[in-house]
C-alpha cells in the first residue's frame, strides 16, 4: 500500500487542513472553521508518494552515509526502557493534518488513531512525524534519549511536555531513509495559531474550562470580569504553566533551546500547557566537552539565560498582541540587540502600542497594572547580560504571576521599580491639580531615598544616554490655563549626555521641541511652525557630594522641625532613622550657549521673540541653561532625578539611544 504525505517547505505559511490520505488522490485544502487561509497557503508543497520501501524522488544509495534504523542504531534504542516500538500496521492514518503541528522543511507529519487492542495506546490519536534528513533524524533520536533520562518522574514530563511515546520500526525490505517518530496529540492548535484567533480569549477559556476552583492556582479568587482582567487571568495561567515546565527541564540538567510559541500546545484533557518536542534539548553538562568547573557553571548559566529570554519573547507576544506582527517584532528585538536596556521597553513601545488604541491599549494596561510588574518581569526575563536574567523558580514567585489572593514579600527593587511606574503613570496625566503635585513630590522623594546608585562611579556607567523629561516639581511644563500672548505647543525635551573619554568628564546638550502658530486664539489644527532650543553641548565634572536635608545642630535645636521631617519619612518603614543628608552626584557646569532654530521662517522678528519667551515660561530654566543643575538624586537603567539650584526636581526617563 502506498502512503501520501505532505512534506513541508519552510518558506510556505502552513496554516488549513493537509488533506493526506491512503491509496487514494489529495482533497483540496480545506480551512478549519474560525481560521482564515491566506492565499500564500497554497504555495509550494511537495508530495512524495512512498512505494516499494523507496521515495520517489530517490534513485539509488545514499550519500550522507547515514545508518537505518534497523542497523545498528536500532539496537540502541532498543535500549531505551520507556520507549515502545511500532509498526505501521499499528495505525489507521487520519485523511487530515491540524494546523498546529506545522513541521520544518525536512519533516512530513501525519494524524493516525492507534488500532492495536494490545497496546496502551488503543483508540488514542497520535501524531507520526517523519523525518528525511540526517539532521531531523538527530532530532528524533534525542528526543528518545531525552524520554529515557525523564522517565524516573514520568507524571510531570506528561504533564508539561509533549509526550513522546517511540518510533515506527521500518523492516529490512522497507525504505530507511527516513525516521518516523511516533509522540502526542494535544490539539489541532499551537498556542500561535491560538493567539491569531479573533475570538481567542473566549476561545481559550472554554477550552481551559476556567472555573474557581482552577483560577485559585493562580492566586486568584474569581472568574470573568473586564476584558483585561480575564486576558491577564490567561496569561498568569499559561506562563505560571510554561515555567513550571521549563524548570522541570532545567532541574534535570537540559536547556530546551526551541522554545517559541510554534512549540507550545495546551492539551484540552488535563489543560495544561505542552512544551514541544524536546530534539534540540542539550545537557548542561555535557561528558564529551572538557573545561573547569567554573566553565561548566558559566555554560549552564548561559544555556538557562538562553531559555529565559525565549520565555521573555514568548511572554510579550502573548501580552502585547502587537508583537504578532513580523515588522513590529523585528523592530522589538532590534530595540535589545542594539544594546538598549529592557527596562527602557515602555518607553520604546508606548508609540507603538498607542497608535492603534486611542482608547486604551490592554497589554499596556496588564503590564501598567500593580505598579508596572509586568514590565519588571519583562525586563528581568530579556535582560542584557545573562547573569542578570530571572530564573524559573524567581519568576514564578513574581508579583506579575501571582493573583491577589497569594501574599508576596516584594523585594527592595520591586518596591524601587514600583515608585517609579508610578511617578511615571501619574505624569503622563499632564493635568495635576495639587494633591497630585504634593504626592509626585513625595514619591520623587521616596526614589531619592532608595537611589541604588550614590556612587559616582555608577553614574559614569549609566548616565550616558538621550534622556526624557517626563516632570518638573517646580514648574508645570507645557500649557496651562493662562492666556499666552504666543501660540506655542511644547514637545519632547531631552537631555543628552556623552562621555569622550570614559571618565568623570561628561558633555551635556538638551534640545527642547515646540510648534509655532502665529495666531491670536489656538487653532482646530495645530501643525506650526516647527522649531527647536537646543543648549550647545558644555562639559561639566561629577563628583561625590550630599544632598543636606538640615543641619544636625540644628535639627537637635529644632524639635518641631524634627518632628516633621520624621512623618515625612515614616513610611519607609519605622526602624529607619530620618536622614539628615543624602550621598548625591555632584554637577559643575561651564558656560552654556543657547540657540534657537526654525524649520521654516517666521511673519516677524519680534514672533520669534515671542516664540523663545513662552518656550522660556513653559519649560524648566535648568533646561536651557545647565548651569541651574547642582546635583543628581537618583539614577537607573530607565529614570533620572536631578536637583536644581532653587531645590526643584526634574524628572526623566531614558529614551532609546537610537531615537532620532
Amino acid at each position: 500500500m502506498a502512503v501520501c504525505g505532505i512534506a513541508f517547505n519552510g518558506a510556505s505559511d502552513c496554516r488549513g487542513f493537509l488533506r493526506v490520505r491512503t491509496a487514494r488522490p489529495l482533497k483540496r485544502l480545506k480551512a478549519p472553521s474560525g481560521a482564515s487561509l491566506p492565499r500564500r497557503a497554497y504555495l509550494p508543497f511537495q508530495t512524495r508518494c512512498f512505494s516499494d520501501g523507496r521515495t520517489a524522488t530517490e534513485s539509488g544509495p545514499r550519500e550522507d552515509g547515514l545508518r537505518s534504523p534497523g542497523s545498528e542504531e536500532e539496537s540502541d534504542l532498543t535500549d531505551l526502557g520507556p520507549v515502545m516500538r511500532f509498526r505501521m500496521s499499528d495505525f489507521s492514518t487520519c485523511n487530515h493534518v491540524s494546523i498546529g503541528l506545522a513541521g520544518r522543511g525536512d519533516e512530513m507529519i501525519f494524524e493516525a488513531i492507534v488500532k492495536d487492542p494490545d497496546s496502551t495506546l488503543y483508540q488514542s490519536r497520535v501524531v507520526l512525524r517523519q523525518l528525511t534528513t540526517s539532521h531531523s533524524q538527530r532530532r528524533g533520536r534525542r528526543a528518545l534519549e531525552v524520554l529515557k533520562k525523564l522517565a524516573r518522574l514520568q507524571l510531570m514530563y506528561h504533564s508539561y511536555a509533549m509526550q513522546v511515546y517511540g518510533y515506527l520500526y521500518q523492516s529490512d525490505k522497507e525504505d530507511h531513509g527516513s525516521f518516523t517518530l511516533v509522540h502526542g496529540y494535544h490539539g489541532s492548535y499551537s498556542l500561535k495559531h491560538w493567539l491569531q484567533l479573533s475570538d481567542w480569549l473566549p476561545t481559550l477559556e472554554a477550552t481551559l474550562a476556567l472555573d474557581e476552583e482552577w483560577v485559585r492556582r493562580v492566586g486568584d479568587d474569581r472568574v470573568g470580569g473586564p476584558a483585561v482582567t480575564r486576558q491577564l487571568r490567561i496569561t498568569r495561567i499559561l506562563m505560571r504553566d510554561l515555567l513550571i515546565g521549563v524548570n522541570y527541564l532545567h532541574s534535570h540538567g537540559l536547556a530546551h533551546t526551541q522554545l517559541r510559541l510554534e512549540n507550545l500546545h495546551i492539551s484540552p484533557v488535563d489543560r495544561h500547557v505542552k512544551v514541544g518536542i524536546l530534539g534540540n534539548a542539550v545537557d548542561f553538562y555535557d561528558s564529551s566537552l572538557n573545561g573547569t568547573a567554573d566553565a561548566k557553571s558559566d555554560r549552564r548559566q548561559l544555556m538557562i539565560a538562553f531559555d529565559m529570554r525565549c520565555v521573555g519573547f514568548i511572554m510579550a507576544k502573548m501580552v502585547l498582541r502587537e508583537l504578532m506582527d513580523p515588522a513590529v517584532f523585528i523592530n522589538f528585538k532590534s530595540f535589545l540587540t542594539k544594546g538598549n536596556d529592557p527596562s527602557c521597553l515602555r518607553e520604546h513601545l508606548l508609540p507603538i502600542l498607542c497608535r492603534n488604541s486611542p482608547s486604551g491599549n490592554a497589554g499596556l494596561q496588564m503590564l501598567d497594572r500593580n505598579w508596572g510588574a509586568g514590565w519588571n518581569l519583562l525586563s528581568l526575563l530579556l535582560a542584557t547580560k545573562p547573569s542578570e536574567r530571572i530564573s524559573c523558580r524567581d519568576a514564578l514567585r513574581h508579583p506579575f504571576l501571582c493573583g491577589p489572593r497569594w501574599r508576596i514579600e516584594p523585594s527592595v527593587n520591586i518596591i524601587r521599580w514600583g515608585l517609579g511606574s508610578t511617578v511615571v503613570k501619574i505624569a503622563e496625566e499632564y493635568i495635576y491639580s495639587q494633591p497630585q503635585r504634593s504626592r509626585l513630590a513625595h514619591f520623587i522623594e521616596l526614589m531619592e531615598m532608595m537611589n541604588p546608585h550614590s556612587n559616582p562611579a555608577d553614574w559614569v556607567e549609566l548616565l550616558p544616554g538621550r534622556w526624557r523629561l517626563l516632570y518638573s516639581t517646580g514648574r508645570h511644563i507645557g500649557l496651562t490655563l493662562r492666556q499666552t500672548p504666543s501660540r506655542v505647543l511644547i514637545g519632547d525635551a531631552h537631555l543628552t549626555f556623552e562621555s569622550p573619554t570614559g571618565g568623570a568628564t561628561f558633555s551635556a546638550a538638551s534640545e527642547v521641541g515646540f510648534k509655532a502658530m502665529a495666531m491670536n486664539q489656538w487653532p482646530h489644527d495645530k501643525s506650526g511652525v516647527s522649531g527647536r532650543l537646543r543648549a550647545v553641548p558644555s562639559s561639566f565634572d561629577l563628583s561625590q557630594g550630599r544632598r543636606l536635608f538640615m543641619d544636625e545642630a540644628a535639627a537637635q535645636e529644632e524639635s518641631a522641625a524634627r518632628e516633621l521631617l520624621e512623618r515625612k519619612w515614616k513610611k519607609m518603614g519605622s526602624g529607619r532613622r530620618i536622614p539628615l543628608s543624602l550621598p548625591a552626584a555632584k554637577f559643575v557646569a561651564g558656560d552654556v550657549d543657547v540657540e534657537l532654530t526654525f524649520d521654516s521662517s517666521l511673519p516677524s522678528v519680534d514672533l520669534a521673540k515671542g516664540v523663545l519667551r513662552e518656550v522660556r515660561i513653559q519649560i524648566p530654566p535648568a533646561m536651557f541653561d545647565l548651569s541651574r543643575i547642582v546635583c543628581g538624586t537618583y539614577l537607573d537603567a530607565r529614570l533620572l532625578v536631578l536637583r536644581v539650584i532653587d531645590g526643584s526636581a526634574l524628572l526623566f526617563a531614558r529614551s532609546c539611544f537610537h531615537d532620532p
